[in-house]
């Protein structure tokens, strides 16, 4: 199955590398005057607040090159996917899972499987790494934000993992639990009406679609903590919210899961949350994103249905109206 060249991305939309120095100028203005003002803090804080990237893993992976990839667009720096997150646990601002999540711990780390399967398994996550190969596909992301990314991961289809796991017949969905302790993640929690902890899942035929992918890395590295380490999904047809960061469990269920969003707001965040440019958020338009990239001002594109990638998940959903299943 190989997913098809989307057009190029214009010379208008790549930014220049004047814009690009001038922004980098006003970053390191505003680093400076950070650093001035937060002398008070200690040097231990100091050095958390001007350097994200000190969560940075560093380790490398080894990945082959997958059919299953989107070419043909201009890469999200490694800067900026790692410094522009959604992580509600460690922070609700974007730059904040960067300065905090350097407190999750990844090592040891287990995977456990639960629900209607033959027999409960727990997984080694250095154990999940060796499963099979890791393959490097580069994919759209997409959040309900409408901003967007274009990303390299690293990992293998779920489906290899769901193999694994014998789930019975009666399996519909899988849920996905996400790593939660108050005392490492903050307070920053209870600034979010979402209960914890995080829970996301898929129907069964989705977990199994060869685009849905179990990522251990990025840019050719094991994950950063603010993105999800050691494990997580990436689903790239839908928004980014569905794709459940820092598993800790897997759920098979003959019934629809409660997810942490959808339990939330379900007027805003449904269960599927396939794009889809037709159906807007209610606070705001679904037609549009912002690419983000270290520019001032992010070009703004179209959204594609399904992300672009309707050819390889549309008929998973004949039938269902796309505007009230959301």
């Amino acid at each position: 199955m190989l997913i098809g060249k989307p057009a190029d991305i214009s010379s208008s939309e790549i930014t220049s590398q004047s814009a690009y120095r001038e922004f980098m100028s006003r970053r390191k203005l505003l680093k400076g005057a950070a650093l001035a003002g937060a002398a008070a803090l200690g040097a231990e804080r100091v050095a958390e607040f001007l350097s994200p990237q000190t969560v940075r893993a560093g380790a490398k992976l080894q990945t082959v090159p997958s059919p299953l990839t989107t070419t043909g667009e201009q890469q999200t720096s490694y800067q900026d996917a790692t410094t522009y997150n959604n992580y509600y646990e460690f922070g609700v601002e974007k730059d904040q899972p960067a300065k905090n999540a350097g407190r999750l711990p990844t090592r040891p780390w287990t995977v456990k499987i639960e629900g209607k399967v033959a027999k409960p398994l727990t997984f080694d996550i250095d154990a999940l790494l060796k499963l099979r190969p890791l393959e490097e596909r580069v994919y759209r992301h997409r959040c309900v934000e409408a901003w967007s990314m274009v990303i390299p991961w690293g990992g293998y289809p779920l489906a290899e993992l769901i193999k694994q796991c014998n789930p019975l017949s009666t399996a519909k969905y899988v849920q996905f639990l996400s790593y939660f302790d108050a005392k490492v993640e903050g307070n920053w929690m209870s600034q979010s009406s979402i209960s914890w902890p995080y829970s996301e899942g898929l129907r069964m035929d989705e977990a199994m679609n060869p685009l849905c992918l179990l990522a251990f890395g990025c840019y050719g590295e094991v994950l950063p903590n603010q993105n999800g380490a050691p494990v997580r999904v990436v689903s790239p047809w839908k928004y980014g919210f569905k794709n459940g960061k820092s598993i800790v469990k897997i759920v098979f269920t003959d019934k629809q899961p409660k997810t942490s969003w959808n339990e939330s707001a379900p007027d805003e965040y449904g269960f599927y949350s396939n794009v889809n440019p037709s159906v807007d958020h209610p606070r705001w338009s679904q037609a549009h994103e912002r690419r983000i990239d270290s520019s001032a001002f992010p070009k703004t594109i179209p959204t594609l249905p399904f992300n672009g990638y309707a050819d390889q998940v549309a008929g998973m959903y004949s039938g269902m109206d796309l505007k009230k299943n959301f």
